[in-house]
């Protein structure tokens, strides 16, 4: 994988939307968070993005035409997850999750939440 394909992807996981920074409630409860993202369509439609998060643990999906596997857990209130793109790994990490009213966006930030987050499209 090149260094510009890993840069691409890394960033389109965590791009920081600032428009969307406004009506995101947290999510802190793994049975909200399951009902609300889990076996849907998680989307960064630009980016060419498309992850589903399943009720046993697992990250399926795809980057760029490469695919996206991972296992994640719920750990003290964060979305905790290890991935891969293609052959590339993608580091552990917990995240804070976040939803708007309309259930039709959830953010991701990573770093316990002191990171850059992503805001993905709920299909």
């Amino acid at each position: 994988m090149t260094r510009f394909a890993s840069l691409f992807l890394a960033l389109s996981l965590a791009l920081p939307t600032a428009a969307a920074a406004q009506g995101f409630e947290p999510i802190r409860d793994k049975g909200i968070f399951l009902a609300n993202v889990a076996q849907k369509d998680l989307r960064l439609p630009l980016w060419g993005v498309a992850l589903r998060v399943q009720p046993n643990g697992s990250i399926q999906g795809k980057a760029l035409g490469k695919p996206i596997t991972g296992k994640w857990e719920w750990r003290n209130g964060q979305f905790c997850r290890e991935m891969a793109w293609g052959d590339q790994a993608i580091a552990h990490n917990c995240q804070l999750v976040e939803i708007d009213a309309t259930a039709r966006n959830v953010r991701f930030t990573v770093d316990n939440g002191a990171g850059d987050s992503a805001v993905f499209k709920v299909r």
